[in-house]
């Protein structure tokens, strides 16, 4: 028989002075409950994380032990953030790549940008150019640059538009920067091997903590247009051939649910959340209409984010930049649960307006403090008046988990860092 579920005042009174765990606080915070403090988020995805070469000087102004930092994402050069680390910040949630390789044979030296000492994935290390890291496919071909000076690589070659290119969703998938570099669990997690693997490990981290598991699926539709035809090219195909982009996009379709099916058959009992990706946004606004959201990604979203919760007990969450406020409606009605990093800076997105009219409804993973001014030039004072004020607006009903708006930039101060946390716990030091 199903038990009656509470009011909203009960609720709250269930976890008033009640001490929660990890989990249990950021599933709260999806049931818009609020928790008895807000769920914190740091590095449990991919876009919530820490430049590598900003968290070699976190650690430092931390005075922890010098460390090699592992950079499990290469593209963004992006650090796997320690224990330690995360205790310190009170974080609650936890990827489940973190699960893996573990093992020094995975891991190989590497220099960062400005020079200091790092680790990559063996699997992913970059060849040096002239003047420049390259970063090979498995067939050999350069599919993304890094300019000596730059901080992070760039996609430079376009499956669907190199002539000769691969012209399949798969052999595609293995040529594009995004989809071919893998983060932890890596090579790792291929065929079914892999998949006992990648089972055992994620059993293994669910039992090791009480944080909440974040697995990254990414199932993007919209960007993997652009990643395979190119962004001008992408959008002229959705807006003067619509049959040729039907059809690429009901053959991915196919191809995220087969792939959706054996990730979840593998970790399903072992993730809190799922994360599903596609950028719709630009500062201005999103990159499409609403229309034409409608139109070719609407369907296909709800079939994939309603088959991930008919194969497993997970929250569905979205990674989109940019200003997305108009899509909010046709996202909530497709099934979406929450939405990461709540771009606040963009068009459209002020929190406050963001909380009134969707805050019943959608999570706002996000948009705790301001990355493109106040958290990189602000003083640590500013980044916590700027926090306090984002958590005052944010907070109250639940459906909010902190975290920065998307990476921590190499360029932040480590001292703006600490602060940044600081607020979000409610320390008044």
């Amino acid at each position: 028989m199903e038990t009656e579920k509470p009011n909203t005042a009960e609720a709250k009174a269930d976890t008033k002075g009640k001490k929660m765990t990890s989990r249990e606080r950021v599933l709260a915070a999806f049931e818009h409950r609020e928790p008895d403090r807000i769920p914190i988020d740091f590095s449990g995805h991919r876009s919530s994380g820490i430049a590598a070469i900003a968290y070699a000087k976190l650690r430092k102004h931390l005075g922890l032990p010098p460390k090699p930092v592992r950079v499990y994402d290469p593209v963004q050069q992006l650090a796997i953030v320690d224990p330690e680390v995360l205790d310190l910040f009170g974080v609650d949630a936890i990827e489940l790549g973190r699960a893996f390789a573990l093992d020094d044979i995975c891991w190989a030296d590497w220099v960062l940008p400005d020079g200091t000492p790092c680790q990559m994935p063996a699997w992913a290390l970059p060849e040096r150019g002239n003047n420049e890291w390259l970063m090979p496919s498995a067939s050999g071909k350069v599919i993304a640059r890094m300019p000596d000076g730059a901080l992070y690589f760039e996609q430079c070659y376009f499956p669907f538009v190199e002539e000769g290119g691969p012209r399949t969703i798969a052999a595609a998938m293995d040529e594009c920067m995004w989809t071919a570099v893998a983060s932890p669990p890596g090579p790792l997690a291929a065929g079914e091997e892999g998949r006992r693997r990648l089972a055992e490990g994620a059993r293994a981290l669910r039992a090791s903590t009480d944080r909440a598991i974040v697995g990254l699926f990414g199932g993007n539709l919209f960007e993997i247009g652009q990643f395979f035809y190119r962004n001008d090219n992408f959008l002229m195909l959705l807006a003067a051939e619509p049959l040729q982009a039907h059809a690429f996009l009901d053959g991915l379709v196919e191809f995220h649910l087969t792939n959706l099916d054996r990730f979840l058959g593998a970790v399903g009992d072992s993730v809190d959340v799922i994360l599903f990706g596609d950028d719709l946004g630009m500062q201005t606004g999103p990159f499409i209409s609403r229309k034409m959201y409608r139109e070719f990604f609407k369907s296909r979203h709800s079939i994939l984010w309603k088959r991930a919760k008919q194969l497993a007990n997970v929250k569905v969450m979205l990674h989109t930049c940019g200003g997305i406020r108009e899509l909010l409606p046709d996202l909530i009605e497709a099934g979406l649960d929450a939405v990461n990093p709540v771009q606040t800076s963009c068009q459209g997105m002020d929190p406050a307006g963001l909380k009134a009219e969707f805050g019943r409804e959608m999570v706002f993973w996000g948009g705790g403090c301001d990355t493109q001014t106040t958290l990189p030039f602000g003083t640590p004072e500013a980044v916590k008046q700027h926090v306090r004020e984002r958590v005052r607006i944010l907070a109250p009903g639940g459906g909010f988990v902190f975290q920065q708006v998307h990476n921590i930039m190499a360029n932040v101060p480590p001292e703006n860092v600490v602060a940044m946390f600081e607020a979000a716990r409610g320390e008044t030091r």
